[in-house]
């Protein structure tokens, strides 16, 4: 059989895309992590910050090397950057055999074949129903303890800076009957945890035979499959996260206590600016809800430092958000400029870099102190801990996450991978709680 080489690039969508062409090609191709038994290498790609767009040019500039020693190597480039400037890269990266957008993997066997042939074979057409719910995901890099299942794709929000509508095309959800047979399929296949995901899941619906089943139903009807399958989901739209839903994750106990809510920026000028739909007061409120239903509720979050226009009054605002909400955990980043979007069509990147460059650092040292702070509370507490291997540091120590989804380091000998425990919080740093393992009577 041949052997096939997927290299995947950003968020937990793609991860998920690459289990899919996995399967999708596993009739003719196995799954390798050497590129020196690859006949097919794929980049799986990126496109939201051009910092990933340039990673993956500089790669493929690698890879054009050792193809010159391997000719017969096909090299293809997959998920939004192929969407996005699909005409630039068949012009400027010669490296490249084949390319797919996100909705034309079911194509790729016949875009290999073409490729061999040697044609520079493409499609990025998007769809309007693909969603890929009849593949049953080929999870070649699981861990066998944790799995993402796609419950949607698209995005209807046109955030003025995100390239998604574009790349991904418009929201649609799977059927939860799919949803739920992948779920109950990896409980049988001894998986402990599932993350649902979407670019936007609170939005999540279907609607058949005059039935509606919303996010909120559908985490519940996911739940219930078992009290011993943990429940996560990402990514949340702070517009769309209802009370329904903040119910049920405090009704379950298997309904992890932990929330992304992506803010982006802490100024109603900014927030309008970058079409987020809600101000800073809505989403201080959404944040007391959670608090106020899920008291132990760890929030995460997104920031942007220097979007267009961006005063430093507004940058002061998102760093008093910042320390309002006390973010657990927190991606942030620079504003990156991306074209076809209606930042880019409307208005002026006129931030200088070293002007964004210093709030991003701000950014993140506050971030640091939260963390810290964060972590320091849970010492003394004792959290049930799902295993996921044996810490990079020490092979005497394991690690995994509790509910709110802190990595959690522990010295353990008697437990494996894929076991619950109990660990009481000894001491942290701002990125990990250490602890000791409470031996049940």
């Amino acid at each position: 059989m041949k052997k096939l080489l997927i290299e995947t690039f950003g968020c937990q969508m793609n991860v998920a895309d690459s289990e899919v062409i996995a399967s999708i090609l596993s009739s003719e191709y196995s799954v390798t992590a050497d590129a020196r038994e690859a006949d097919v290498w794929m980049l799986n790609t990126c496109s939201i910050r051009d910092n990933a767009e340039q990673r993956i040019r500089k790669h493929l500039k690698e890879i054009a090397a050792y193809k010159q020693r391997k000719p017969s190597l096909l090299v293809g480039l997959l998920g939004c950057m192929a969407e996005r400037i699909k005409d630039q890269l068949l012009k400027e990266e010669e490296v490249l055999d084949f390319i797919a957008g996100p909705d034309a993997y079911r194509t790729l066997p016949d875009l290999l074949k073409r490729a061999a042939e040697g044609e520079t074979a493409y499609n990025v057409t998007l769809s309007e129903t693909e969603t890929y719910e009849n593949i049953i995901p080929l999870r070649y890099a699981a861990n066998g303890v944790s799995a993402f299942i796609s419950i949607m794709r698209g995005c209807n929000n046109f955030c003025s800076y995100c390239v998604v509508p574009y790349t991904r095309g418009r929201e649609r959800s799977r059927s939860p009957q799919t949803i739920l047979a992948e779920a109950q399929q990896l409980l049988k296949d001894g998986y402990k945890e599932v993350t649902l995901l979407g670019q936007n899941v609170n939005s999540y619906l279907w609607q058949a035979d005059g039935k509606t089943t919303t996010f909120a139903q559908l985490m519940e009807q996911v739940a219930l499959l078992s009290p011993q399958l943990r429940v996560r989901f990402a990514t949340s739209h702070p517009k769309d996260i209802s009370d329904e839903l903040l119910q049920v994750i405090a009704r379950y106990p298997n309904v992890c206590h932990y929330i992304h809510l992506p803010v982006q920026a802490g100024s109603n000028e900014m927030l309008k600016r970058m079409n987020r739909v809600y101000t800073r007061e809505k989403y201080l409120e959404r944040v007391q809800k959670i608090k106020e239903l899920i008291p132990d509720c760890a929030i995460s979050t997104d920031i942007i430092a220097g979007f267009c226009g961006e005063t430093e009054e507004n940058h002061q605002e998102t760093l008093s958000l910042m320390r309002e909400v006390g973010f657990s955990y927190a991606y942030m980043f620079k504003y990156s400029w991306r074209d076809n979007t209606f930042a880019a069509r409307h208005f002026t990147d006129d931030i200088p870099d070293e002007v964004k460059s210093r709030r991003l650092e701000e950014i993140i040292a506050l971030q640091g102190e939260l963390s810290l702070k964060s972590n320091q509370e849970d010492v003394g507490k004792t959290f049930e801990v799902l295993i996921e291997g044996t810490s990079k540091r020490s092979t005497n120590d394991l690690f995994g996450r509790n509910s709110q989804n802190k990595v959690i380091v522990f010295p353990c000998s008697t437990h494996t991978r894929g076991e619950y425990v109990r660990v009481k919080v000894k001491s942290c740093t701002a990125a990990t709680l250490i602890g000791e393992l409470v031996e049940e009577n």
